[in-house]
This record gives structure tokens, sequence and C-alpha cells, in this order.
């Protein structure tokens, strides 16, 4: 399976191939799980929304035409259960801390900087969800603005005005918290 190309295992997996599924899901998992992530904040809310997302992908495959990219349609989904996961009011939970870079660096250095990551994932937090989901696919997964309106079903125009409406308010919440420092 490994050899093949994506839309030969989207096609084989349609026809109900559970090996050419699991494939595509090997292929994609780190990326939904990380568009998670960052929509909801908590690895673990993010492995159970990435669970849900799959299995909405197999229920929902044999309806997927490809006319956007398989990646494309599998973040959809994923954003979308990473919303259902925050509107079922989970309260937010601690974010886990990024592993620190190397032993060389002072103490307080890496608090400084596990400080600024910190300050800088709840900003992205606090966006609105639409804003949200525009910049994390930009910023982190580093999607063309196309591929960002096919897997929201938005028109280009509404990613680049979201992304830009994105960036300003993130500047300002940024400004904020920094000035409460």
């Amino acid at each position: 399976m490994e050899g093949l190309d994506e839309y030969d295992l989207v096609e084989r997996a349609q026809k109900g191939n559970r090996d050419a599924f699991g494939e595509l899901v090997c292929r994609h998992r780190t990326g939904t799980i990380s568009v998670i992530y960052r929509m909801v904040g908590d690895a673990s809310l993010a492995e159970d929304a990435a669970q849900v997302a799959f299995i909405q992908a197999w229920s929902h495959l044999p309806g997927y035409t490809p006319r956007a990219s398989f990646k494309c349609w599998l973040y959809r989904i994923a954003i979308n259960a990473a919303l259902d996961l925050l509107r079922r009011n989970h309260p937010a939970l601690p974010i886990d801390d990024l592993p620190l870079a190397d032993g060389e660096e002072k103490m307080e250095a890496r608090l400084e900087r596990r400080e600024r990551i910190q300050k800088v994932r709840q900003a992205i937090l606090s966006l609105p969800e639409a804003c949200r989901a525009v910049l994390i696919l930009r910023e982190y997964e580093e999607l063309s603005y196309q591929a960002i309106a096919e897997t929201l079903d938005i028109p280009a125009g509404t990613v680049m005005s979201r992304l830009s409406y994105a960036r300003k308010l993130l500047l300002q919440r940024l400004n904020g918290i920094m000035e409460e420092a």
C-alpha cells in the first residue's frame, strides 16, 4: 500500500479496503492531530477528536469526490470535530508544555520562552473559531489559500480577509497580554 498514490488509496478505501484507509490515516494522522490540537489546546482532547474525525471520514468516504484533496477534506472533518468538542462546553484544560530545546539554555531563558509560547497559545485559542481555523491552516499547516478555501468550503477571498483579521486580532491580543506581564 505504501507505494500507491493518494488517489489510488482513496479509490480502494471507497470500495471498502480497510488497509488502504489505514494507510491514508497513517499518512495524515500527525497533521490531523496537529490541526485539532491547535483548535482545542489540549493533547488528549485532540487525540479523541482525531479518532472521531477518522471514524467520520471512514463513514463518509463513499460520498467523497476528489474535487478537493483528501487532506483538505479530512482537515475539514477534523476542524468540525474539534469545534463540536469545544461546543460541548468542555472546560479548557492546561496546555501541555513543549519539550525544551537543549540543555544549554539557562533556566531563566527557558522559563521566559515557555511563558511566551504559552501566551501565544492562549491568544490563538482566544480567537473566534473561524479566524483560528484559517490562521492554523495557513501558519502552522502551511496550506495555500486555495487549499484552505477547499478545506473550509469558503471562497478564497474570505480566507484572505479572515486571515488578515485573525493576524490583526492576534497581534492586539498579544500586545495586551505582553502589557499585562
